[in-house]
């Protein structure tokens, strides 16, 4: 009898952790950082970006900084259009056609300048929501954004990131 009720708990536990593994990939966003990008590079920026992150984190903007003068470089994301619709961390809908972004400390509604390092592709977007939070990300970009600067097809790029308005 104890055999049998050990065996059933060491079942369920076993269960239990596929679920919440199951579940975690479910939640997680989709990464192409493994594919190469138009230029033929191997993708490997993420894990660049990440272990650049893990040795010098990025600073937080400081408060009334004069604009231009806050900057981040780290890897950048964007979003799919699968979560068009939902509500961000400031209340408003993403929209994936707006210039937006996903930033972890900056206020709503700053302006920054989002530019790819790999290709000098730039483009100016407004703060409406937190995150990443996948390690060494620094920013989420909108899918409008993105394609703007060029890393559609990479998923994850390395990035400056200027604050011009705060």
């Amino acid at each position: 009898m104890l055999k049998s009720s050990l065996t059933a708990t060491a079942a369920a536990t076993a269960f239990a952790c596929l679920l919440f593994f199951l579940l975690v990939l479910l939640l997680a966003p989709a990464s192409h950082a493994h594919e190469p990008d138009a230029a033929g590079n191997d993708g490997d920026v993420a894990a660049e970006a990440a272990s650049d992150a893990m040795r010098e984190p990025p600073l937080p903007a400081q408060p009334g900084a004069a604009p231009g003068i806050a900057t981040f470089e780290g890897a950048v994301s964007f979003y799919g259009r699968e979560f068009a619709g939902r509500s961000t961390a400031s209340g408003e809908r993403f929209d994936p056609d707006l210039l937006t972004m996903a930033h972890r400390t900056l206020p709503f509604g700053t302006q920054v300048r989002v530019t790819n390092l790999r290709n000098n592709k730039s483009v100016v977007v407004r703060v409406n929501d937190r995150g990443p939070f996948v390690g060494g990300r620094i920013g989420d970009l909108s899918a409008a954004a993105a394609a703007l600067v060029d890393m559609l097809r990479a998923g994850v790029v390395r990035a400056r990131l200027e604050v011009l308005e705060p």
